[in-house]
């Protein structure tokens, strides 16, 4: 469970520093439902732009922001139903849409999940501590974020192989940046960065979003119930919520697939990761192109007890489409080939990583034969807004895209077929949570009676987190009650 015990000293303290520097906290009820927001806050939000580094944009960290750059307010929730003309699929495919948070990616939500906690009950001290932020690229860039909107020191560590864009900005935002070797599957290289940070500089205090419970708690708080309102503005007679495809990562959004199968029965959920470094799927590793997800360990906040099925993504796939979806021969291959125009300009809103969640969602739904009725939810994590520059180097590699190469990746995404999918036993599910103990007992030194408890006792365990969404909420208004004092 999330430790709330109190620090009241360090927590009177850090409402002190809320107070004089304007800031108040989002509840998880207002972040799942932007109505119970009161209304001088969505007044001031008129004025302020989506990124801006302004405490009130702690209160657009939801799914329900308007979709515009500055002083948007809120309406239903940010979600793009992929067309068939495009997938291929009888299936529906319906993608929760990251683009319209704050830093244009959802992983804002997990941050601010992780560090607000210990903010409200004391446990951090902003005066002296620093935050520090190991990620792949986005969740850094998110906590870096929350931590300057919430007037706390950050470091961001990330793999030096990610996205110029993701450098670019982050040196913007952070006290501190650090590049660790490798691309997006070398996640053992932050830890080991992570661990010498713990012993060099006792200032250091590690959110870890593959260990963080409450990167898990927000998915399962906030994200479902996204997708369930999706769900209802979008269903027709007789439609079903049939899955979700969700990338293995940090395994946090995999949380909104937990909530999926307690409101929607019958409802499974896969994991997706590339096929380059298969770790569910062989116990395997290597490199891979899919920014945005990480591999080579089982995050410590994965319920595989709820996971049905790991799905195989060829890297070379996604960074196909990213050229089809974004180049305007591609653009215009895909209008031809029947897609919708206002659809396909809406692409964009697709980073690659999402790129490689419609894959896997594409997948799910030929594998299981889905019908038209079938739903399929996946996760656009990001937009081509951070990949621009991945955009120049593959026509620096490639050359120009043409219509004949958008010809030939059309004929690929058609082609799409079940290979890769693994269905999960109850023997695979134990087998791959076992792996668990080299990365988080070994390494990281984790209690071996946890790791016992996530499986043998899983019920209690992943339902208990669930339900600490009200105490924490009963923790942030008593804190902003006393703020506004």
């Amino acid at each position: 469970m999330i430790d709330l015990k109190i620090n009241e000293t360090q927590r009177k303290k850090n409402i002190q520093r809320c107070r004089e520097k304007g800031i108040l906290l989002p509840t998880y009820a207002q972040m799942r439902d932007p109505a119970n927001i009161p209304a001088g806050i969505k007044k001031e939000l008129s004025g302020i732009g989506l990124w801006d580094v302004h405490p009130r944009n702690l209160f657009r960290v939801n799914w329900h922001n308007e979709p515009v750059e500055k002083g948007g307010g809120f309406g239903g929730v940010n979600y793009f139903e992929i067309p068939r003309a495009i997938t291929g699929t009888k299936a529906r495919i319906i993608g929760l849409v990251g683009k319209w948070f704050p830093t244009g990616a959802h992983k804002v939500g997990a941050a601010y999940a992780c560090l607000v906690p210990e903010l409200v009950t004391g446990r951090f001290d902003p005066t002296t501590k620093k935050a520090v932020w190991p990620s792949t690229g986005n969740y850094c860039r998110g906590g870096a974020y929350i931590s300057r909107l919430l007037s706390c020191p950050s470091i961001a560590i990330l793999p030096a192989g990610m996205s110029r864009e993701r450098f670019e900005w982050l040196k913007t935002m952070a006290e501190e940046v650090i590049a660790t070797p490798g691309c997006e599957s070398n996640v053992k290289e932050i830890f080991d960065k992570c661990i010498e940070l713990e012993r060099t500089r006792p200032d250091a205090v590690i959110f870890n979003q593959f260990d963080q419970l409450p990167n898990n708690l927000w998915h399962y708080q906030i994200t479902g119930p996204a997708m369930a309102e999706a769900f209802a503005a979008a269903a027709g007679p007789g439609d079903r919520v049939a899955g979700a495809v969700l990338s293995s990562g940090s395994a946090g959004t995999l949380g909104s697939g937990s909530y999926l199968r307690d409101h929607f029965p019958g409802a499974k959920v896969a994991v997706a990761e590339a096929l380059q470094c298969p770790t569910i799927l062989e116990n395997g590793f290597g490199d891979h192109r899919i920014e945005g997800i990480g591999d080579k360990h089982i995050p410590w906040i994965h319920n595989l007890r709820e996971t049905d099925a790991a799905i195989g993504v060829d890297d070379e796939l996604p960074m196909r489409l990213i050229r089809l979806f974004n180049e305007p021969a591609g653009r215009a291959a895909l209008i031809e080939a029947g897609a919708d125009p206002a659809a396909v300009a809406k692409l964009e809103w697709l980073g690659i990583s999402g790129v490689g969640n419609l894959l896997g969602a594409i997948k799910m739904a030929k594998y299981y034969e889905m019908d038209e009725h079938d739903v399929v939810f996946t996760m656009f994590t990001d937009s081509m807004t951070m990949y621009q520059s991945r955009l120049a180097e593959l026509t620096a590699e490639r050359g120009a895209y043409g219509q004949r190469q958008a010809d030939r990746d059309l004929d690929r995404l058609a082609g799409i077929s079940v290979d890769h999918v693994f269905e999960l036993s109850q023997v695979d599910k134990r087998r791959i949570h076992n792996l668990k103990y080299f990365t988080w007992i070994e390494q990281q030194g984790k209690e071996l009676a946890e790791l016992r408890a996530q499986w043998d006792d899983h019920r209690a365990y992943w339902g208990g987190l669930h339900a600490q969404g009200e105490a924490l909420d009963q923790l942030i208004g008593d804190f902003n009650a006393e703020v506004l004092r």
